[in-house]
């Protein structure tokens, strides 16, 4: 069966032709659909052989994607953004898929890795809906972030997109969008009312994103975004100083699930903000004895590297240096180049006199 590519851009001349690139021995078709570029952005995609088509910008993503889809004559479809990529090991992977390709299935997740440390080991991913059957009747929601109806039999891939942001300049973009949406009486489903809260946040309206976090807890919406709404509401309190609604936004998550290592990390963190080391202790190992989360946004710190430095850094105050000592090199042994580390394993070495035994 054939897998084709649809896109939609607007000025990616940066980051378009990495994109192409990875996926262009994979996909039978590529269709790039642009918004309004004044930039290279079309001429690049046709360089690299894709069907290029403008379309009116509407401050709709998904009107641009549904006509993305629309234009697609391939059996399956694989969707990215101009700043993803498919490395090499993973486009081994997504060939394998595609061969394996019958119908039988008519959507398939793939992990999308987000966030990166120095290392370029992934700190923050999630899965998305990435390839689907053409004719299954998916269609795009969401004037931004935008999501596809996924209401059919669909599967999880070991395979990961990664993301590599570009140095595009969007600061307020999609605020203005979900306002011109309100100016049009288009008014939020549930999950759009969270990423409009999540913008909120990022636009440093705190106050205001608190009000639309906590309506959107009321309401019905999915858990691991009820999670995530506890978390960034949780930041919210903290940058507008409000400590008790802090950790009770965070102790709120326990309604929709146990506790996370994510929100577990969360809560450890004030208590060390605080130099309430005991308190920090027990949530920060309760963090380690948590399964890494998959649902929603995970971060798999929380469940290794992030949990140890810190109950390195909590037992040292306590003035347990052993058990800190053990945490550190526990830390270590996820992140060995870790100049956190590697500067705690150095002032060990000094407290314990270079090599003397504990």
């Amino acid at each position: 069966m054939t897998l084709g590519l649809c896109m939609i851009v607007k000025n990616e001349e940066e980051v378009l032709g990495r994109c192409l690139q990875s996926v262009q021995n994979i996909c039978d078709e590529m269709i790039v659909v642009d918004t309004g570029s004044s930039d290279q952005t079309m001429n690049i995609a046709l360089r690299f052989g894709a069907k290029v088509y403008s379309f009116p910008w509407s401050y709709d993503f998904s009107a641009a994607r549904n006509f993305s889809f629309s234009l697609s004559s391939s059996d399956y479809i694989l969707w990215l953004d101009a700043d993803d990529i498919i490395t090499d090991d993973n486009q081994k992977k997504l060939l394998d898929l595609k061969k394996s390709l019958d119908g039988s299935v008519d959507s398939y997740f793939l992990r999308y890795d987000a966030a990166f440390d120095a290392f370029g080991n992934p700190t923050t991913f999630f899965f998305r809906e990435r390839i689907v059957r053409k004719n299954a009747g998916f269609f795009w929601k969401g004037a931004v972030h935008e999501t596809i109806c996924i209401n059919s039999n669909s599967k999880r891939c070991d395979i990961a997109v990664t993301h590599l942001r570009g140095n595009h300049e969007r600061r307020g973009r999609n605020l203005f969008i979900f306002a011109h949406s309100f100016a049009h009486g288009t008014m939020p489903d549930e999950r759009q009312e969270y990423y409009f809260a999540r913008e909120l946040s990022d636009s440093g309206l705190y106050d205001t994103a608190a009000s639309v976090f906590e309506n959107f807890l009321l309401g019905n919406g999915w858990a691991e975004d009820k999670i995530g709404a506890c978390r960034t509401l949780a930041f919210c309190y903290q940058k507008l100083g409000n400590r008790n609604k802090r950790l009770g936004s965070l102790f709120k998550s326990f309604d929709f699930a146990p506790p996370s290592p994510e929100i577990c990390c969360d809560i450890g963190s004030l208590y060390v903000e605080e130099k309430n080391w005991n308190q920090a202790v027990f949530w920060f190992k309760l963090a380690l004895n948590q399964p890494p989360s998959h649902g929603g946004f995970s971060c798999p710190d929380c469940s290794g590297f992030l949990p140890c430095i810190w109950l390195c850094v909590c037992y040292d105050h306590l003035g347990n240096h052993r058990k800190a000592f053990e945490f550190n090199e526990k830390a270590g042994s996820f992140k060995p180049l870790h100049k956190s580390y590697l500067h705690n394993k150095l002032y060990f070495q000094s407290l314990f006199h270079y090599g003397d035994t504990l």
